[in-house]
């Protein structure tokens, strides 16, 4: 619709007019600004705050798992919830995307190849093994048993590789739903906070030296720090042996990512915004230059120390966007499913992780 008037005026209001040079009025449309993610980053980081202070009080709970449970609490909070799911959205999601990225690339200076080399090959043929047995099993039942989305693959992916980092890079890749991703990395927290208070106890009746329990813990728990936790109980040998395996499990990160790029791109799927994502992922390459640069020896431990700091500070960030993101009475409908799923997995890693540490020492 065009009006005639006399004069050149302009307004920048949504919806509003705007008169031209020749007089001609045309309705006009100025797209709304887009939300600062400032309030929720802070907030993020307010949570990371909060999970360093409940691991400082209780250093039985690593950080990473704190700030989950921290995410999912203030996101059901009477007087955050509207927050939450407003003004501080877009800063939230942020940090539990480019965030996490950026942490799984500083993760990667948590491995050396030597170290790797060092375990031996049939302790890397156990942890593809188990790996591969149940990344192929929790997929295939989350499956069979209807669990939406992308939630299958996700859970099978912090299962079996390293918890909730894993779960964000794979998200990240497949363009996954955030109730999916968030959903996915509760359950994993809360299995593998279970078996920081479990395994432990089970170290004296399966008749388990300290360096196979290390083992045992390093290859069926899922996040790093809960590793940590769980197998400090048995002393420093189970702790080296422990975080050693595990770093492995956390090296098929990237082939895991770049195995589900070339699925999807014959499967002809695309990102949300409608593009292919590459066949190695730029914060996958950084991962593996972290990796390669750990292996020259030339970072000082100074350095190390520094990144590894910042490294579990932005996964907290992240980890807490994504529990934020938890929304319990959606999540109470596959309630009962994504629960068999969880503890059929968990059996799963630590039934064949264990018959793995038997085989190999």
């Amino acid at each position: 619709m065009a009006l005639i008037g006399s004069r050149a005026t302009a307004r920048t209001a949504t919806g509003e007019t705007a008169r031209t040079a020749t007089g001609v009025t045309v309705r006009t449309r100025t797209p709304p600004a887009r939300p600062s993610p400032l309030p929720g980053l802070v907030l993020a980081a307010a949570g990371v705050g909060a999970a360093w202070l409940v691991h400082l009080a209780v250093p039985a709970v690593p950080m990473l798992t704190a700030a989950v449970v921290l995410g999912v609490a203030a996101a059901h909070a009477p007087w955050l919830r509207t927050r939450i799911r407003g003004r501080c959205r877009a800063g939230l999601t942020l940090a539990a995307k480019r965030l996490m990225r950026v942490g799984v690339v500083l993760l990667g200076l948590k491995l050396s190849l030597s170290d790797v080399l060092g375990l031996g090959w049939r302790t890397v043929a156990m942890v593809l093994a188990v790996v591969a047995a149940t990344f192929c099993g929790t997929w295939w039942l989350g499956r069979r048993i209807g669990l939406p989305g992308d939630q299958p693959l996700l859970i099978a992916t912090g299962y079996s590789i390293c918890g909730a980092s894993a779960i964000g890079a794979v998200s990240a890749v497949r363009g996954s739903d955030e109730d999916d991703a968030a959903t996915s990395v509760a359950l994993v927290t809360l299995c593998g906070t279970l078996a920081i208070a479990v395994l432990p106890l089970l170290h004296m009746p399966l008749g388990l030296t300290d360096a196979q329990f290390g083992r045992w813990v390093g290859a069926g728990v899922h996040d790093v720090g809960q590793v940590v936790a769980a197998a400090q109980t048995a002393g420093p040998a189970a702790l080296g042996e422990a975080v050693l395996v595990k770093l492995l499990r956390v090296a098929l990160l990237a082939p895991l990512v770049a195995g589900l790029v070339v699925a999807g791109r014959r499967r002809g799927r695309t990102a949300r915004d409608g593009h292919r994502p590459p066949l190695v992922p730029l914060f996958v390459a950084g991962f593996l230059a972290m990796v390669a640069l750990r292996t020259t020896g030339l970072v000082p431990a100074p350095a190390l120390a520094a990144a590894g700091t910042a490294q579990e500070l932005l996964l907290a960030a992240a980890l807490f966007g994504l529990g934020s993101a938890v929304h319990l009475p959606t999540l109470s409908r596959t309630g009962a499913r994504v629960a068999a799923l969880g503890l059929t997995a968990w059996v799963i890693v630590a039934g064949a992780s264990y018959a793995g540490v038997l085989l190999t020492t």
